[in-house]
């Protein structure tokens, strides 16, 4: 049975290397025998304040539910973004605001311990970044890695998750360009197999 992948682009521009490594990985992965699709959060309609915080529930856009259903039903996640101010853009912190909420993506059991409901998923996060990666890590901390996978995925049960960077783009050369483009596409094989 192909492995179900589901890649969540999390810049707002479709015309930005992050829509076209989004399509690489997706094209690549299904070449490889998968079933990969891409969500594009700049294409969804919906409200990502958490208006109420956990307190009240919101009910969720069409455009949620069906991406939560494709979340759930996923076997691997990836994440592709541009770092912007250390993190990722704010329309996809508040997708995760409004998607990973309680009672869908963990809860707590009549002890109070965690329940993680995305446990046995994996995932991958690809971020593109105008800073040199070395600075990212060392001087930024790896910021946004550390919340998107430590904080949130981790936490939610999805406990295997790769990284790949891309630093310095604003710099790129079409051969630097290629050689991206081919890195996702061999990450993305490697997540099928």
């Amino acid at each position: 049975m192909a492995k179900k992948i589901l890649i969540i682009n999390g810049h707002p521009n479709m015309d930005s290397l992050n829509h076209t490594l989004s399509n690489s990985y997706a094209k690549a992965a299904n070449e490889a025998g998968a079933k990969a699709e891409v969500i594009n959060i700049g294409e969804l309609t919906f409200n990502p304040n958490l208006a109420y915080g956990y307190k009240q529930k919101m009910r969720l856009e069409e455009c949620l539910s069906d991406t939560l259903a494709k979340i759930q039903d996923a076997e691997h996640i990836v994440f592709v973004f541009p770092l912007w101010w250390g993190s990722y853009p704010a329309l996809m912190k508040g997708f995760i605001d409004r998607i990973f909420l309680p009672k869908i993506a963990f809860d707590h059991d009549n002890n109070g311990k965690r329940v993680e409901l995305l446990k046995g998923k994996s995932a991958r996060i690809i971020i593109t970044m105008e800073q040199p990666v070395w600075y990212y890590k060392s001087v930024c901390r790896s910021c946004a890695t550390v919340q998107l996978k430590h904080i949130t995925l981790n936490f939610c049960g999805i406990k295997k998750v790769k990284t790949t960077y891309f630093g310095t783009i604003e710099k790129m050369t079409e051969k630097r360009y290629k050689k991206i483009i081919q890195t996702v596409v061999l990450a993305a094989q490697k997540d099928v197999s």
